[in-house]
């Protein structure tokens, strides 16, 4: 019982937090720190302490084409999203997510039917990254003009939607295996729910901004995942899990550094 309290708990905190910032900070920011391991992460710690190690060590190689599936799932809402962005609200996102589930589903399918290496599996996630942020070079990064009163309904809804991914996910792992788990791993828990949140409060623009950016930080997913391959086995989940983040941080913060630099290079030049 304390365990399932405790993702309860991680998983509500994660996702309010990370749709305040998209509020405060912009879409543009929170589509890119969506690509830091909040999701990936707790879903594999609590697969490690329920299965153990070994099977959250298997489980985080297919978490790598896991994220290739996210990648897919994110292509098919902005795509169907377009599509319908004429309709109803009640209609885009029903059929957007719907859109997007398949494509994930379906691309998980994929991932299960191949032996991938650690190694493997992550070059296959950095040509998808690449991919990607080609395919969405040509969205626009918007703001949010003017935020919405965060109520107590909104509150329970993101925290209900998380709460739900999280344990459904993570209490599957020993009935569906760890290419399943793996995989299921790489769902965009912390994300999904923040999109959802945004296309109702704002619109499509913010959204497709943070589908924009988010592959252009999933490096640090990657390494916090390669990370984890090495860590869990020699220090265990939650001695591994503070190393990969530090890991996963750095490149971050590095990444930062770099886009801030060249913004701030093209604004003294002119541009």
């Amino acid at each position: 019982m304390s365990l399932f309290i405790a993702k309860l708990a991680v998983s509500i905190f994660v996702v309010l937090g990370l749709s305040l910032l998209a509020e405060r900070a912009g879409p543009r920011v929170a589509g890119v720190l969506s690509g830091y391991p909040l999701g990936t992460a707790i879903l594999l710690f609590f697969i490690a302490i329920e299965q153990g190690v070994p099977f959250a060590r298997e489980s985080a190689v297919y978490a790598l084409p896991g994220l290739i599936a996210t990648l897919a799932f994110l292509y098919a809402y902005y795509l169907a999203s377009r599509a319908v962005e004429h309709h109803a609200l009640w209609v885009q996102m029903p059929v957007a997510s719907l859109a997007s589930f398949v494509a994930f589903v379906f691309v998980s399918w994929l991932g299960q039917l191949v032996t991938f290496t650690l190694f493997e599996a992550a070059g296959a996630l950095l040509i998808a990254m690449c991919v990607s942020i080609f395919l969405f070079r040509a969205i626009e990064n918007v703001s949010i003009a003017q935020r919405v009163r965060i109520t107590r309904s909104i509150v329970a809804i993101r925290a209900a939607i998380a709460a739900l991914i999280v344990v459904a996910i993570s209490g599957a792992a020993a009935i569906i295996g760890p290419r399943w788990a793996g995989l299921f791993a790489g769902f965009p828990v912390t994300l999904y729910p923040m999109i959802l949140i945004l296309h109702f409060s704002y619109g499509i623009a913010p959204v497709h901004t943070v589908i924009r950016n988010f592959p252009r930080g999933m490096g640090a997913l990657l390494i916090y995942i390669v990370s984890v391959c090495f860590t869990y086995p020699q220090f265990g989940a939650g001695v591994g899990t503070l190393l990969a983040f530090g890991a996963a941080t750095l490149y971050l913060v590095g990444y930062s550094s770099v886009v801030w630099w060249r913004s701030r290079a093209l604004v003294q030049n002119g541009h």
